[in-house]
This record gives C-alpha cells, structure tokens and sequence, in this order.
C-alpha cells in the first residue's frame, strides 16, 4: 500500500469576522475610522511640505498630492469599499490625526489580514502612540474577530518599516521578488507575519511594554518593545 500523502494539520475552524468601520480606544491613542471631509487637511499638513515631511510617501504606491483636496478624494474613494479599511491615527488627548494605518487583503474565510498603508508623521514616529495603534489593530483582530494569521508586508528597500515590523513582534517570511509595479519602478516585497499561536506572547510584550511601571521618572522606557516581546517568547 502507498503511504497516504502529507497533509497540513486539521483544524476545527470557524471562519473569522470581517472588521467594521470601529473605533478603537487606547491609553495614549484612538485609531478611528478615516473622516475624509475631516481628516484630509490635518493629513495632509502632517505629511506635506512645509510643515509635513513628503519622504512619506516614498515607498507607498501613491502619493505625495497637490492639496488637500486630492488626498480627500483618494479617502472619499475608499469609504464605501469593505477592504481596505482606513483608520486615523489619533493620539490623545488632542485627537488630532498624525497617521494612517488599514486593514487589507481580509479574508475570513482562511483567518487571514493585513496591516498596511501604514505612514506616521513625524510628529508621530517612535512613539507610544504609533506602537500602541499597531497593537490595538493586531489584538482586535486577533482576540476580537478571530484571524489565525496578521500579515505585514512593504517594499524590500524600506529599512524603516522593516525595522518597525521586527520591532512589533512580526516574523520575516522572505522575499518576493518582482511582486509589483509601483510608480514606474520595480518591487520586491518583504512579508512578514504574527500567527494565532504566537499571539499571545506578543500580546503579553506589547503589555508589559506599555505598562506605567516600564517608563522611568522622565519618561524614558525601562525595557524595549523588542526585548518584551522576545523575552515572552522565550
């Protein structure tokens, strides 16, 4: 008799929830659906000249714009689809938005998501908000809707969302080379990915990582984001 072929593990699946347009409240941010009547202009200063840095847009596949009101279209034509799902990054207490972040490439069927169209002002980068923001979305769609796999993915030359993918518990995959076209130049992609059974110790560095006793009289961490996450994991 021939030995059966190799199978992947079965699981007792029930397919995931597909996210809704839903605020989500932490301690130093609110990551809310995108306004575009709203939004558009503060978007726009945080991340066009002369108060914006434009190098946001570098690695992104559209962008920078012309006015504000170029941006606001680009966000109007997003409102009605189901994926992406645009969210304003707000930190508190001023609630004003400084980034964006989205759900993509949702699949409930197979417990599948992305976090992508990232960008952070300035203002906004290598901070507690940031990092908490991109947490809240990884838990909601793990602890809230049931995904077995967060997904991360950005052009191979861009060291920094490389770095920050690391730093945020993900794990490299690989390349794929020659994966899109964008603006007129060839990219590589590097995937990368938190599963539902690393989850948890993720979710416990994030944790410790943004409890009030992990930050020094002045304000400084007592321990990284890295650390944290790869000490639960140990």
């Amino acid at each position: 008799m021939p030995e059966d072929p190799p199978l992947g593990e079965p699981v007792d699946w029930v397919p995931a929830r597909a996210p809704e347009r839903e605020p989500l409240r932490g301690g130093s941010v609110l990551v809310r659906p995108v306004d575009p009547r709203g939004d558009a202009e503060a978007l726009f200063a945080a991340s066009h000249e002369p108060a914006g840095d434009p190098a946001i847009w570098t690695y992104l596949p559209y962008g920078p714009y012309g006015c504000a009101a170029d941006l606001r279209e680009v966000y109007d034509a997003a409102q009605g689809a189901a994926d992406p799902i645009l969210f304003a990054i707000c930190p508190l207490p001023a609630e004003r938005p400084l980034g964006v972040a989205a759900y993509l490439n949702i699949n409930p069927a197979s417990g599948t998501i992305e976090i992508g169209h990232v960008w952070f002002a300035a203002a906004l980068q290598r901070t507690t908000p940031a990092s908490e923001a991109i947490f809240l979305l990884a838990r909601h769609a793990f602890d809230d809707l049931g995904y077995r796999r967060l997904e991360w993915k950005c052009n191979s030359l861009n060291a920094a969302s490389r770095r920050a993918a690391e730093r945020f518990g993900f794990t490299f995959e690989g390349i794929f080379r020659k994966h899109m076209v964008t603006k007129g130049r060839s990219r590589d992609s590097a995937w990368y990915s938190i599963t539902d059974d690393e989850w948890p110790a993720v979710r416990s560095g994030f944790q410790a990582w943004l409890a009030p006793g992990n930050r020094a009289p002045e304000g400084s961490q007592r321990r990284t984001l890295g650390d944290l996450i790869g000490a639960a994991r140990a």
